[in-house]
């Protein structure tokens, strides 16, 4: 098989465009300093990690081995209980939202799911979805939830579970939920039927190599927690990572005689690449290199800020965070560096692919734009 003529231009001229939109974009957390090219040749398989990954199907053309060391590498990280953890790769941190969102609802089916202003857009579809029964608290400047509202809405519903949807690095100012500081409302009101789901899409990755070390993950009190594998880490391919208790997991597992395995996650037939990219990562990174990315991640956010406030601009950034919150931005800056713009306020976030250069550059634009 082969294209004409005209379509082959076509696709030639899309490639063109996707490098020169890939090389100019300082606004969304995707990492593109990475390179698998060692895993190209898979791209002619129909890889295919179908129902459970812990558990053989009768479909081998799978990539289930190298997804259980990518779990067992986050399982780690994450400080999972011994021999009380689960999880898969997924499509993206809104599949992972989803998965967790969807334990609470079938173990605490009355509860009511509180979620901070600043959640991702995702989320209340997530809960739409599910049908559940939901309160949005209010959020601090930082994106941080409030606390107070948080407790006091809590106290106002203390006979039903309470499920809340905490936040680690929220879209637009990288906000971190306290997860001690909601166990404490919790014990606070005597409220023993709860559950926590950390969104850690972006800091899932980053949290960990921080000192000090913010409250988000399962020896805090996280029931499960996703992260986005396309990220901090880097990936062709949209992806992440969910990991639960296993022992709530199991109140939702059924067994498919079709596949001879247990259906436990969101969708039947699971990306079998994504995981082959998560694993290479591992790999070739390991913590040290993970380490790594995010002190280059810190230190050029730093100087970003620092560069920024120099002109004139009132930049900030919360504690070890890797975005840089600036006042809203000209359009024409907006376009040629595909900025996120909500409420008043432009943000370009420092991923490890972000070099000193890059921030010079755009600092310059900025200044140039304050003449006119």
């Amino acid at each position: 098989m082969s294209l004409n003529q005209q379509v082959s231009e076509r696709l030639n001229e899309f490639k063109s465009r996707i490098a020169r939109n890939t090389d100019s974009y300082l606004g969304y957390p995707v990492s593109k300093d990475f390179s698998y090219e060692e895993l190209a040749e898979l791209l002619q398989y129909p890889l295919n990690n179908l129902g459970d990954p812990f558990i053989d199907s009768t479909w081998k053309v799978d990539s289930r081995e190298f997804e259980r060391e990518v779990i067992e590498f986050f399982a780690k990280l994450l400080r999972a209980p011994e021999n009380n953890w689960w999880g898969y790769v997924t499509n993206g941190g809104t599949e992972g939202n989803l998965y967790g969102l969807y334990l609470a609802r079938e173990i605490y089916p009355q509860g009511i799911c509180y979620f901070s202003q600043e959640t991702h857009y995702s989320v209340a579809k997530n809960l739409h979805l599910l049908n559940m029964r939901h309160i949005m608290i209010r959020a601090q400047k930082s994106g941080e939830i409030d606390y107070d509202d948080l407790r006091e809405t809590i106290r106002i519903h203390r006979d039903l579970p309470a499920i809340v949807f905490a936040n680690s690095g929220t879209t637009m100012t990288e906000g971190k939920d306290d997860i001690n500081k909601i166990k404490a409302i919790f014990e606070e009101f005597s409220i023993t039927q709860h559950y926590i789901h950390s969104d850690a899409a972006l800091c899932g990755a980053i949290n960990p190599f921080l000192n000090p070390r913010p409250a988000y993950d399962f020896a805090d009190g996280a029931d499960s927690i996703s992260i986005s594998g396309h990220k901090f880490i880097g990936s062709p391919i949209p992806c992440g990572i969910v990991l639960a208790r296993k022992d709530k997991v199991e109140r939702i597992a059924r067994s498919i005689a079709y596949i001879g395995c247990l259906d436990t996650t969101i969708t039947g037939s699971r990306n079998g690449f994504t995981p082959l990219v998560l694993w290479y990562a591992i790999k070739k990174l390991g913590e040290k290199g993970f380490a790594d990315r995010v002190n280059h991640s810190l230190e050029t956010a730093a100087y970003a800020e620092q560069e920024l406030i120099k002109i004139g601009i009132e930049a900030w950034r919360n504690p070890n965070a890797i975005t840089v919150v600036l006042p809203e931005v000209h359009d024409s800056i907006k376009e040629k560096y595909q900025l996120a713009t909500a409420n008043g306020i432009t943000h370009l976030i420092c991923m490890p692919n972000v070099e000193k250069h890059h921030i010079d550059a755009f600092v310059s634009d900025i200044k140039t734009q304050q003449t006119h």
